[in-house]
């Protein structure tokens, strides 16, 4: 069946140029290669119109009340769920995962649009008490100016949106620069900020080469914050360029997440949740769990369950109702997959399902589990960022925390026990941004989500979300 795809577009001070006005890319379905539309590059005169529109949107912008940013947020998540049905088709047809999670993650959205829409209301500043009578001191908190975005393909809506409302509801203005991979949801926001009345210039959309757009928006005097989701390499660049500037950084950054399943946890359980949790975007989630380390008294019945479980899912494209799990968004990472279990099998692993990539049209690579991997496995070093899991056995709890804690990534973790003292003590040693506790509970938006080491610098959600945003003044006033 073939379905229509939306109109893509650049967004610069409120006007909507279209593919007929500038050249570009074509936008690929992953899931049969055909092509789906054509994407506009923005122009150097496009980036520094896109620049100067922030700038002087963001003189009326950052006086504007808290009330009335709350307002335009609110009005943004309501669209985002009328709309989500189309926006969720598109989403799918350019990014691949399959529609159900396609909706998930667009109503996820709605929902952290409607938490910044709150917690911006709640940006306080504070009196201190003075040693002078005769003094009055106290700190606020301005918006730090114009903010350059840049948002990844893995979930193209979640992810932009994230950096859209808390660069506007701190009273900044942003230029964003999507992924081009899979454009069709942040152009659907666009349309649904500019619905909502948000004034022209606060938010400003553009597309083109990754490297020529980074380098001019980031070495823009009027850009004071940089705001990236996506590799550590790329990730370590651009935070580079920005320190040379003097300018705010936030890098949410790759992860090779340990999973730590413990001899006394529930198998079932747990086989099961990790099952869902790393076939969710065929694994290519950088939260993912990616490197398993299970006791090795119950090894092989995790491994045999857990296997049943994944291996289970179906493969295929994310537009059909029977479809679990789509295609990776690229077709190199179809050989990255293949290169990554022919590697763990030369060293000593031994493939439970899966392992062979699937023929046909489309970047397809099937649940794949890999038992007895050694830590000297590339996939046990490097981030997969598709849908093999290796699992390697451990006996001691020192032991594996050592392990877990190798690698210079430090984003999510997992650990399975039923033990109370296990949990505090293996919680309070993992070097990870964020950790979970028999079940996945990160990513809302009420939550933090940011890594340590080198997964990044900074948090994004929760009620630090602002903080990167805004500038502390303090300002001490002689009353006589």
């Amino acid at each position: 069946m073939n379905y229509a795809y939306s109109d893509l577009c650049l967004y610069i001070d409120g006007r909507f140029i279209g593919s007929d006005e500038r050249s570009g890319e074509s936008v690929y379905n992953p899931a049969n290669g055909q092509i789906l539309g054509h994407l506009p590059h923005a122009t150097t005169e496009d980036l520094d119109l896109a620049i100067a529109a922030a700038d002087r949107a963001f003189q009326k912008w950052r006086w504007t009340s808290p009330i009335e940013r709350s307002r335009v947020l609110r009005k943004v998540a309501s669209l985002i769920r009328e709309r989500s049905e189309d926006i969720a088709r598109n989403l799918t047809l350019d990014q691949g995962k399959p529609l159900a999670e396609a909706r998930v993650e667009i109503l996820g959205a709605a929902d952290h649009a409607d938490w910044h829409a709150e917690e911006c209301r709640r940006i306080y500043g504070r009196v201190i008490p003075s040693r002078d009578p005769s003094v009055r001191q106290t700190v606020v908190r301005q918006p730090v100016g114009v903010c350059a975005s840049f948002s990844p393909w893995n979930y193209p809506l979640n992810q932009a949106l994230r950096k859209i409302c808390a660069a506007l509801g701190s009273g900044c203005t942003i230029v964003l620069k999507a992924s081009e991979d899979a454009p069709s949801a942040v152009v659907a926001l666009a349309h649904i900020f500019h619905d909502a009345g948000l004034p022209a210039g606060c938010l400003n959309v553009v597309w083109g080469v990754p490297a020529k757009v980074s380098e001019h928006l980031i070495t823009s005097p009027k850009v004071r914050k940089i705001s990236f989701t996506g590799s550590i390499p790329v990730g370590k660049h651009l935070a580079a360029m920005a320190g040379a500037h003097m300018k705010r950084a936030t890098m949410e950054l790759g992860g090779h997440s340990p999973v730590l399943v413990f001899d006394d946890a529930d198998i079932d359980k747990a086989a099961t949740l990790l099952a869902g949790y790393k076939g969710l975007n065929a694994g290519q989630v950088c939260m993912s769990p990616s490197r398993f380390f299970v006791h090795e008294k119950v090894a092989q019945e995790f491994g045999e369950k857990f296997a049943a479980a994944f291996g289970s899912r179906v493969v295929g494209d994310g537009m059909h109702s029977d479809t679990t799990m789509g295609p990776l968004a690229h077709t190199r990472r179809v050989s990255a997959m293949t290169e990554f279990v022919s590697d763990a099998t030369a060293k000593g692993a031994s493939i439970l399902t899966g392992g062979t990539a699937i023929s046909g049209p489309g970047n397809f690579f099937p649940p794949t589990v890999l038992m007895h991997t050694p830590d000297t496995a590339k996939i046990m070093i490097e981030e997969p960022f598709g849908p093999v899991a290796p699992i390697s056995t451990f006996s001691e709890t020192d032991e594996v925390l050592s392990r877990a804690n190798a690698l210079p990534f430090g984003l999510a973790s997992y650990v399975f026990t039923k033990s109370l003292r296990t949990s505090h003590y293996v919680t309070s040693k993992l070097e990870a941004g964020m950790v979970n506790v028999n079940h996945f509970g990160i990513a809302l938006p009420e939550t933090p989500l940011g890594g340590v080491k080198d997964s990044g610098m900074g948090s994004e959600g929760g009620s630090e979300t602002f903080d990167a945003y805004l500038a502390t003044k303090f300002i001490s006033e002689a009353t006589e």
